[in-house]
């Protein structure tokens, strides 16, 4: 498999767009055709969720390069829930699309190996469930060993939680340290070491980060430290992040950086008088295009 930044940066220059789609789905906001379904079994709330995925995928494929289902929704379900994952996985495969699984894991030992071993390494003679997958930094470097191995071995890409968008992550990220710099800067600069020797031959890392958008003075400190990763910043649209903020991302070249969004694109038919998968993609074209402004590319 080729290197992950470099499928990135293809599939950036095929579609002339940064735009990362994230698959969150919430069963009571389902639409009425799906909806009455999750009453019922497991097995059906299951498969409805599988069906608005799907949906989604098909809508949104010529306007974002990836999906990112968030596994909490697919957990809840229990294996009819993972059954679900994987054929969701399995359908943006088939429409070309990366899919980057919204994990957030981290941990020591064989657990670590479990984890990559799930998400990111291959499934005996079928693919990893997930091109990348995000991780948790904060328990250093012996946490994400296997799957910077996976890296190495298998083409597989990475985000790092370095600075997140929601408000209450302050609370450790901004800790100052005895040097002056932010715990968050300090891990920024741990990523970056740690991804140094996983470039691409476009010279983009496959270890990325994840930075808010909704902190775009972070958003460019974040680039400064990282010049060779790709910035995943989650936070436009319901959490009030702007595509015309992020421009400093994008310095590094045209796929240096993704932007996701979620409820705005996958619940977009609860503002318009349209049918939900013609929202969505209607939604997911509106932002590649003012991304695409944003980025200067």
């Amino acid at each position: 498999m080729t290197h992950f930044a470099d499928r990135i940066a293809e599939a950036v220059e095929r579609k002339r767009s940064q735009v990362v789609v994230g698959l969150d789905p919430v069963l009571d906001q389902l639409p009425v055709e799906l909806r009455g379904e999750t009453v019922l079994a497991r097995e059906h709330a299951a498969a409805a969720c599988a069906r608005f995925c799907c949906g989604i995928i098909d809508a949104v494929a010529p306007y974002a390069v990836a999906v990112k289902p968030q596994l909490a929704f697919f957990e809840a379900l229990g294996a009819d829930g993972m059954r679900a994952l994987e054929d969701v996985c399995e359908y943006a495969r088939a429409a070309e699309m990366l899919v980057i699984a919204d994990a957030k894991r981290g941990d020591i030992g064989s657990t670590a190996r479990a984890y990559a071993a799930a998400y990111v390494e291959p499934r005996g003679d079928a693919p990893p469930l997930a091109d990348a997958v995000t991780v948790n930094p904060y328990l250093g470097r012996d946490a994400l060993e296997p799957f910077l191995a996976a890296c190495r071995r298998d083409g597989a890409g990475l985000f790092c939680l370095v600075k997140t968008s929601n408000a209450g992550g302050a609370d450790v990220q901004d800790v100052r340290l005895s040097d002056g710099t932010l715990l968050w800067q300090h891990v920024a600069g741990l990523v970056g070491e740690w991804g140094e020797d996983l470039l691409g031959e476009g010279g983009l890392s496959a270890v990325g980060a994840v930075v808010g958008a909704t902190f775009p003075r972070e958003v460019a400190e974040a680039r400064r430290l990282l010049p060779q990763a790709v910035l995943l910043l989650p936070g436009v649209g319901a959490q009030g992040g702007k595509p015309s903020d992020l421009a400093p991302a994008f310095t590094s070249g045209p796929a240096s950086a993704l932007v996701s969004a979620s409820r705005s694109i996958i619940y977009a038919s609860r503002n318009v008088a349209d049918d939900w998968r013609g929202a969505a993609g209607g939604a997911a074209a509106r932002l590649a295009h003012d991304v695409w402004a944003a980025s200067a590319w």
